[in-house]
């Protein structure tokens, strides 16, 4: 089965299989994309995941978004209190949470993060993988952290990297942190995914605009991952 793969904007991408459409952490949209999908696949199911209530992650708009198909909204707990009214098909989810039987017969696993909310491993019904890390990174600032902030985003990191590694070491693909924000190092959480997760496909994401920076793929990929650069909202790679 083909899987399509389109870059909204920031850390927002759109995946289509033929039986479903997932839409993870919709935060502006100027090329249309998610629309224009949505209309040429009337007949498929779509599912909205929301990794954290930062704005850059999650937009309101998206309860707006599909009032026609059959849609389902993942969203973690941490926005639990925000006004979203009681009728929306939501399913709230914190780290370690699994949801069963969603549309197009995915499965979620959830697991916690680095900075708040929760990262996403699905599993489509022909085994296929995806992992959206949301905020999941290695964060530090090594350029002007003190040597002890370095170690304890490091050991925070690995932490929740070996949690995610005892699911499983491979994955078909990947949406992952390149934040050039962070200086010198802005690439080596990504680096220390792959080195320790088989990641057949990789998108860099959250790069603020800097698609320079996010396609430097020699900074962090491994020879067995094929890197998407998808740097302008709307582009798209099927694989």
């Amino acid at each position: 089965m083909k899987t399509r793969v389109t870059y909204l904007d920031h850390s927002g991408f759109v995946v289509e299989r033929d039986d479903v459409t997932v839409v993870f952490d919709y935060y502006r949209d100027p090329a249309n994309s998610l629309n224009e999908i949505l209309r040429s696949r009337p007949e498929v199911p779509v599912l909205f995941f929301v990794s954290h209530h930062h704005e850059d992650h999650f937009n309101k708009d998206i309860f707006k978004m599909a009032q026609d198909h059959r849609r389902v909204y993942v969203v973690s707990n941490d926005i639990k209190g925000t006004d979203l009214g009681d009728d929306l098909p939501i399913a709230w989810i914190h780290a370690d949470g699994v949801i069963e039987g969603l549309p197009g017969g995915v499965r979620c696993k959830a697991f916690g993060s680095t900075d708040v909310g929760v990262c996403y491993l699905l599993t489509f019904k022909d085994g296929v993988t995806c992992f959206h890390a949301g905020d999941f990174n290695f964060w530090h600032w090594a350029d002007e952290s003190t040597e002890i902030e370095v170690r304890r985003a490091y050991d925070a990191f690995v932490h929740e990297m070996k949690r995610i590694m005892d699911c499983t070491k491979e994955m078909d693909i990947v949406f992952f942190p390149v934040d050039p924000r962070m200086g010198t190092d802005y690439a080596t959480g990504a680096r220390l995914f792959m080195e320790n997760i088989n990641v057949a496909h990789f998108f860099p994401m959250h790069f603020w605009g800097n698609g320079a920076a996010a396609t430097c793929f020699e900074d962090y990929a491994t020879d067995n991952t094929e890197c998407h650069g998808l740097i302008t909202p709307g582009e798209s790679v099927e694989i």
